[in-house]
């Protein structure tokens, strides 16, 4: 039976590592492998009462893998513990089926009272590295949990956690196990700041137009839109914050240059990084501040990749057009 499992966990690094070149090298050199095999030994003693001698087959296994698996904890079948190293699974875990986990990752308690207070994971989900999930709380199948987050609450199936403490990120579910890409994953706390942000350009905008017009009305004058369209289109981009940064987009260097031709405005906007997660809200953010403006029909953004180390590309990214009719399109 146990030699069967290890069969089956052997084709299943296989396929979920790609570093692995062949069953001998994992059945001699993936701790994970050895720690899983040890603890099905260890576990048939527990439930047994056996509890001594499966405690102290688990310490023996723990010297030599560096994976601490509690002879208590409930382990699935083709479950995958990636290097391991760290990995902590406390007396009352349960993990399902099919779960990936990676090092540092760990399953523990949050009380000192008995009973089930360690997590309880289902089928597929994966745990990136360092993430810990504590207390009694649920993982549904296929759910994610990011690098270094920390999961206090249940998680529905099929969803993405990422943070301390653990937020769910996105309303995206997935109902397959895939890998974890860290760099893709959106943040949360940072979109909401955005929105705030977003939200009080918006409200400062309207404060400033009001502001206008009563000094007109008190002077008895038209309301005219500024002379010098050049500086009023600077101190629209003034009032965009860049989240990341907590500055307008102008003192922090994004803007570059500014053109205008009769009633379009060509802005060159520089980021030091090609996958700026921040990308389309920041050009957004240009695009909407500058059809504010009441005699701008047309915006056209272009942003360049300007790395901190290195000289500028002269070649652009990413061009986007937009129009008063709020199309846009992004050109080759």
């Amino acid at each position: 039976m146990i030699g069967a499992r290890i069969r089956e966990d052997i084709d299943i690094i296989l396929q979920k590592d790609p570093a692995a070149r062949s069953r001998i090298e994992i059945l001699f050199c993936y701790p994970g492998l050895h720690a899983l095999a040890i603890h099905r030994v260890a576990h048939r003693l527990w439930l047994r009462e056996n509890r001594l001698t499966a405690r102290f087959i688990s310490h023996i296994s723990r010297l030599f893998t560096g994976i601490e698996i509690h002879p208590g904890a409930t382990i699935g079948r083709r479950v995958v513990i990636d290097h391991g190293m760290g990995v902590v699974i406390g007396e009352t875990a349960e993990v399902g089926d099919d779960v990936l986990l990676y090092m540092g990752v760990v399953l523990g308690g949050t009380t000192l009272t008995k009973g089930k207070r360690h997590p309880t994971l289902g089928k597929g989900v994966v745990i990136g590295s360092g993430a810990a999930v504590l207390g009694p709380v649920n993982l549904g199948d296929y759910a994610k949990v990011g690098a270094g987050a920390v999961v206090v609450r249940d998680v529905p199936p099929g969803a993405t956690v990422v943070g301390v403490p653990g937020r769910i990120a996105g309303l995206e579910r997935r109902t397959t196990q895939d890998d974890i890409r860290d760099n893709a994953m959106p943040d949360p706390t940072l979109r909401v700041i955005s929105r705030m942000l977003e939200r009080q350009s918006s409200l400062e905008e309207k404060i400033s137009k009001l502001e206008k017009e009563l000094v007109c009305i008190r002077q008895h004058a038209p309301i005219t839109p500024v002379s010098d369209r050049e500086e009023e289109i600077w101190v629209a981009l003034r009032q965009i914050i860049d989240p990341e940064i907590g500055h307008n987009v102008v003192d922090v260097g994004l803007i570059r240059s500014v053109k205008i031709t009769g009633e379009e405005v060509d802005v060159e906007m520089a980021l030091n990084t090609e996958s700026c997660p921040l990308l389309e809200y920041l050009v957004n953010q240009v695009e909407t501040r500058l059809k504010l403006i009441t005699w701008i029909s047309n915006v056209k953004v272009e942003v360049i990749h300007d790395p901190w180390e290195a000289e500028t590309c002269l070649n652009p990214l990413i061009h986007y057009k937009v129009n008063t009719e709020d199309e846009k399109q992004i050109e080759p």
